[in-house]
């Protein structure tokens, strides 16, 4: 029985399926609790903990998800790796339905998220010039590939509020910037995973092209659903063999990232 872990996978309720050996454990805490259980099970040799983002109801819409709580019970539990599988929208005529992208940017572009662990007892500056863990990334894009999937290595994912979908001016305005991607629960889960020294990575599946890339009526929210579906034994796989790649011991800065800032209370 696992009631530690040492990665976390922050994803759809189709990866229960993910874990070997598995037990579903309540916690709580100082952000009230989490999605929904944690559960903590195996994959090969390494140690892994599952929260279903939006909950196993889907009862979170992006921008009511206890994202506080969920990195904050992930790193209680011993976590310091997080992959966080996600769709989202292609903002480039060349990334179509099925591509994977793995990010190296991200733009933010929600409102009235809380973002931040630190919002008392003094300002905690965390450098966030570079969102996502470099191991996590390269070891992510090599499985990919290595499992035949179509792959881009880096790339901007803009994250909106939602939970309506862009206008098409917006994501006109978002390709035209050059960004790549477009979802609704990158951010702040990136960033609360670099105020806990966490890894995090993202991998991005393309379900559809946004509003402003090609013509017709746009998006919907059970096209959405339906693709991922269609594609989540794909990326369990994907996720798992990437799960057992991963380094053991991390040489990345992010375990770093708060070296030498006074903390105004102690992690987990």
């Amino acid at each position: 029985m696992v009631t530690r872990a040492d990665i976390g996978v922050i994803g759809g309720s189709g990866f229960y399926s993910l874990l070997d050996d598995a037990e579903e454990i309540e916690l709580n805490t100082p952000y009230g609790p989490p999605s929904d259980v944690v559960t903590v099970g195996r994959i090969g040799s390494r140690s892994v903990a599952f929260i279903p983002r939006h909950g196993r109801d889907h009862r979170f819409p992006p921008h009511r998800i206890p994202y506080r709580a969920n990195l904050w019970a992930l790193r209680a539990l011993g976590v310091r790796q997080v992959l966080a599988p996600s769709a989202v929208g292609s903002l480039k005529a060349e990334y179509g339905p099925g591509a994977l992208v793995i990010p190296d940017q991200l733009v933010d572009r929600t409102s009235g998220r809380v973002q931040t662990y630190y919002d008392t007892d003094g300002a905690v500056h965390v450098s966030f010039s570079d969102p996502y863990c470099p191991a996590g990334r390269a070891v992510a894009v090599s499985a990919a590939r290595e499992s035949g999937w179509q792959t881009v290595d880096g790339g901007t994912l803009v994250v909106i509020e939602g939970p309506r979908f862009s206008t098409r001016a917006e994501s006109q305005w978002f390709a035209g910037n050059g960004w790549s991607i477009v979802g609704m629960t990158g951010f702040p889960e990136a960033i609360l995973a670099r105020e806990l020294a966490l890894c995090y990575t993202s991998i991005s599946l393309v379900t559809d092209h946004d509003a402003g890339v090609e013509a017709g009526q746009g998006v919907t929210h059970d096209e959405v659903l339906a693709f991922f579906a269609q594609n989540v034994v794909r990326m369990r796989t994907l996720v798992s063999a990437t799960v057992q790649a991963l380094p053991e011991q991390r040489d990345c800065l992010c375990g770093s990232a708060l070296d030498g800032i006074k903390l105004p209370f102690e992690l987990p």
